[in-house]
């Protein structure tokens, strides 16, 4: 029973319909109807406001820390893991140009990454760290990364030898970024519909019937399907898979000296100060199957593992609480990590698998997947 106005204003068939509200989904639609601006373009998204891993990360601007990196090079070849290395830090470029650092609460504060004594993967970073940053300066424009184990005591870790810093990263706003994007997004044109979630969809030759819970559907001359992990719930068979990773934050501590961004074993723990607590995160690589889950929620594995990291590394001897728990589930390809942007058939196109790098390169994602378009 909707009203003329509601078939009109908001119910009408669409030019263009985003499923996916994060990073990707809204830049994808506002680049199209930066485009066409004629065109009724429409986002849907299953929350209230943008939900999914674009506001449930830590908020780091990185392109990848040296083990991650070495590690990247190791599986995939250099020519491919330095490519990704271009296509993030240009995004995040892209990003800061297109949004501004005030806006998405972007700190030029550096990013690192720590490495235990007696550590392995230390001896392996240092074999292959000036190599590195070689390769990775003509992308960056500098020598990105230094030896910087003489601040390891002031930032009051715990069995840290070494930490390895870049001055080309730094943390940033999550909230405030959407809060941004989302309000630029409206401003140019862009209807975003939220509490709309989307349970199939019907390609024809005419037009795609997008199909929604509460029985509605509207008609569609194009799809973009931008839903990163939770995309096999809508295309069951593409090479996505959901990995949900794991976030607690700490109370206020006094006297907290931590600034930039901080990593751990090949990226897969991070963690920053956050409004005078420590955020941190990751931890997946302890569980891969059980994290292979798009179902939100923490385990006692993972957190137990956190919180010993934050009472024997982190925050040695100093009384601490954790104030909050959450998680995010992000996509990633079965192999590599190079994203899905590819069309599924003439009227329909994916953007999914961002493996964990959506704030660096969800803009550029979401060119491509505009382009695809047309």
């Amino acid at each position: 029973m909707w009203s003329i106005w509601e078939r009109t204003g908001f119910h009408r068939d669409a030019d263009l319909v985003v499923v996916g509200g994060g990073l990707v989904g809204l830049f994808t639609a506002l680049f199209h109807q930066r485009a066409r601006p004629g065109d009724h373009v429409v986002v849907l998204d299953k929350g209230a406001f943008p939900a999914g891993a674009s506001v449930r990360n830590a908020g780091f601007a990185c392109f990848g820390s040296p083990s991650e990196l070495l590690a990247d090079i190791a599986a995939e070849g250099e020519a491919a893991a330095l490519a990704r290395v271009d296509e993030r830090w240009r995004g995040l470029l892209e990003l800061r140009a297109e949004l501004g650092d005030g806006n998405i609460g972007f700190e030029a504060s550096g990013g690192h990454e720590l490495f235990m004594a007696n550590d392995p993967l230390y001896t392996h970073v240092a074999q292959g760290f000036d190599g590195l940053n070689k390769a990775l300066s003509p992308i960056l424009g500098s020598t990105p990364f230094r030896w910087n184990d003489t601040s390891i005591k002031s930032l009051g870790f715990n069995h840290v030898k070494h930490l390895a810093t870049t001055d080309l990263e730094g943390p940033l706003d999550s909230g405030m970024l959407m809060r941004t994007l989302l309000r630029k997004t409206t401003a140019e044109g862009v209807l975003f519909r939220g509490g709309s979630t989307v349970t199939g969809m019907e390609e024809n030759s005419a037009h795609v019937v997008v199909q929604l819970q509460d029985g509605s559907s509207m008609r569609a001359a194009r799809v973009v399907v931008a839903t990163n992990g939770y995309s096999t719930s809508l295309l069951p068979g593409i090479d996505v898979l959901p990995a949900r990773g794991q976030v607690l934050l700490t109370g206020n501590v006094p006297g907290l000296s931590l600034s930039g961004t901080y990593h751990m074993d090949e990226g897969y723990i991070y963690f920053r100060e956050y409004q005078g607590g420590v955020l941190l995160g990751g931890g997946r690589n302890l569980d891969p199957e059980g994290e292979r889950t798009t179902d939100e929620g923490v385990t006692p594995l993972i957190q137990e593992h956190l919180e010993e990291l934050l009472r024997s590394t982190i925050l040695p001897d100093i009384p601490h609480h954790i104030a909050h728990r959450w998680s995010g589930v992000m996509g990633f390809r079965s192999k590599g990590k190079q994203p899905l942007v590819e069309r599924l058939g003439e009227r329909m196109v994916v953007a999914a698998g961002l493996s964990g790098m959506g704030v660096a390169i969800g803009i550029r994602v979401a060119r491509k997947a505009a382009a695809l378009v047309g």
